[in-house]
């Protein structure tokens, strides 16, 4: 059973979305989004400044917006957190998120860098996974200057930021720019719908899977690249050498089992995982931590989760 909290938030949710024009296209579903997404948000952290800025990406030849939110009593270099924000690729940005990436800047006293990434279908694969790889690479070149200890970078998103989080993680193995620790919050990290949470959940909430199919559609065009572990990092040959990661899903949504095979990927190589099944929950739930207490209590293990691998 669904958690009757939960219930509470979608009577809300889908009383937001209900005034959504018939036949809205990308375009207006974000406008939609962002409207919905400012009505319900949560008061603003005390503590917590935000500044943007603009990090050039070369691969697509335009730069990216960030959001920076700093803990304004932090003293030293802080760790810090490079979040995508969920959407299905094709809307949202760091202002949707605001309370998920607000929060842990909060509950920890680090830095979280939210990127406004490229969206679908305008600019579709692999647009925005080259944002997040440059902001990443940003994020470490500039550590100084932002007040980030180096040495405590880490990657995180829910659902199609997860995907972005999982994919830039594989990518990144090895290299400098690496990350530390990996926080994926119901990702999207395979396009095979035969599992069984495809087949029990189809019909959401939330999140359906005929929508999944659409939005996959526009995110990759190229059928093809729905193959590849740049879009799909479950089907990466080997997953060794990865950072220790947090993976929550949620037990009444589609991709709970897609999660669920990523953490078994993951731990099978020996990377460690610490894996929250999100009982009673559903795709999105962070959004209803305000009126879930097990959505808030997810929330702040992984905060809690993120500070302790970042030390």
């Amino acid at each position: 059973m669904i958690h009757p909290d939960i219930q509470r938030f979608l009577t809300d949710w889908d009383a937001a979305w209900a005034t959504l024009p018939a036949g809205a296209g990308p375009a207006g579903r974000r406008a939609h989004f962002e409207t919905v997404a400012a009505d319900m948000r949560e008061p603003h952290p005390e503590g917590i400044g935000t500044q943007e800025h603009w990090v050039e990406v070369p691969e697509n030849g335009q730069p990216v917006r960030v959001r920076v939110f700093r803990p304004e009593a932090a003293a030293g270099p802080v760790p810090a957190l490079v979040y995508m924000h969920g959407g299905a690729w094709m809307q949202g940005s760091p202002e949707t998120h605001w309370d998920i990436t607000a929060g842990i800047a909060a509950a920890n006293q680090q830095i979280v860098i939210s990127i406004d990434y490229a969206l679908a279908p305008e600019r579709p694969f692999p647009a925005a996974l080259n944002d997040t790889m440059a902001v990443v690479r940003w994020a470490f070149e500039q550590a100084p200057a932002l007040g980030i200890r180096g040495s405590a970078i880490a990657i995180g998103g829910d659902s199609a930021g997860g995907n972005l989080a999982a994919a830039a993680t594989l990518l990144l193995r090895g290299t400098p720019q690496a990350p530390k620790a990996q926080l994926l919050v119901y990702p999207a990290v395979s396009f095979n719908t035969d599992r069984p949470s495809h087949v029990e959940n189809a019909n959401g909430p939330l999140v359906t899977v005929a929508s999944m199919a659409a939005v996959n559609a526009m995110y990759c065009p190229h059928p093809a690249d729905l193959l590849t572990p740049r879009a799909a990092p479950l089907l990466a040959e080997s997953h060794a050498g990865l950072p220790p990661a947090f993976i929550a899903v949620a037990q009444h949504d589609p991709l709970r089992d897609e999660g669920i095979a990523y953490a078994d990927a993951l731990q099978a190589a020996g990377v460690p995982v610490h894996l929250d099944r999100g009982e009673g929950l559903i795709h999105g739930y962070l959004r209803a931590k305000a009126y879930c207490e097990p959505a808030q209590v997810r929330f702040e293990q992984m905060a809690a989760w993120l500070k302790a691998t970042l030390g």
